[in-house]
């Protein structure tokens, strides 16, 4: 079994940071593609930031230049620096990660619960 979980998550004022976390567990033997997603109210859940095993990043429109999405290998932990946060960035992030649970398995992908992140004044 594979489990993730985010941490992290909280209230913030405009223009503050946070950074989340996501610790996956369980039966892995490699972790490729790690992601954060994130849903608002009322909104589908879209697509913030994807990390390839190899470090490579790509980000949405909306949070080039304010987020960084990196990863601990060695953790099997992927991280999502948020600064200049807006009230629009408030939402449920999830983390989803793309994993092998052994050398012969096709991989999956896993999901966590999800942390909330407020920004309001």
């Amino acid at each position: 079994q594979v489990q993730l979980v985010e941490s992290g998550g909280g209230l913030v004022q405009p223009g503050g940071s946070l950074k989340l976390s996501c610790a996956a567990s369980g039966s892995i033997f490699r972790i490729n593609f790690m992601y954060w997603y994130r849903q608002a109210p009322g909104k589908e859940r879209e697509v913030v930031a994807t990390i390839t095993g190899a470090g490579s990043t790509n980000y949405a429109d909306s949070v080039k230049g304010r987020f960084t999405i990196s990863r601990d290998n060695a953790k099997n932990t992927v991280y999502l620096q948020m600064n200049s946060l807006k009230p629009e960035d408030t939402a449920v992030y999830y983390c989803n990660a793309n994993i092998r649970t052994d050398s012969t398995a096709q991989p999956n992908n896993y999901w966590g619960k999800g942390t909330q992140v407020t920004v309001s004044s």
